[in-house]
């Protein structure tokens, strides 16, 4: 069995974590430039968020009839909340796609939660 403490298993140990968080660097940069979307209202409202999390693009269907008469409120609750949950879905598949990749990045280690902003 190799000694814990001999030099060589601490630099393969730095090796190692090096090139994971080389590996998780790239990783990042790449899910900058890929997207999720999440939709509510059977398609009422839709939204498009980066895999860093950032929301890209939120469409609502102008034929949806509170769009229309926005002016009253229960109209306008409405919307708000329609936008709020299409945009939760979106984040939530943004953070289950980075997620899965950076399982890869691990070789399936297991990752404390938040580790690397996942």
């Amino acid at each position: 069995m190799d000694d814990p403490g001999d030099p060589r298993n601490l630099h393969d140990l730095i090796q190692t974590a090096q090139r994971i968080q080389s590996q998780v660097a790239r990783i990042k940069e790449e899910l900058a430039s890929k997207t999720a979307t999440g939709e509510s209202g059977g398609g009422v409202v839709r939204c498009t968020v980066s895999g860093a999390g950032d929301v890209l693009e939120l469409a609502i269907d102008p034929t949806f009839p509170a769009f229309a008469t926005i002016q009253q409120p229960e109209n306008r609750r409405m919307l708000e909340e329609l936008v709020v949950g299409a945009v939760n879905v979106a984040l939530e598949h943004a953070r289950d796609m980075a997620k899965r990749e950076m399982a890869q990045v691990a070789g399936g280690l297991p990752m404390p939660p938040g580790m690397f902003g996942t």
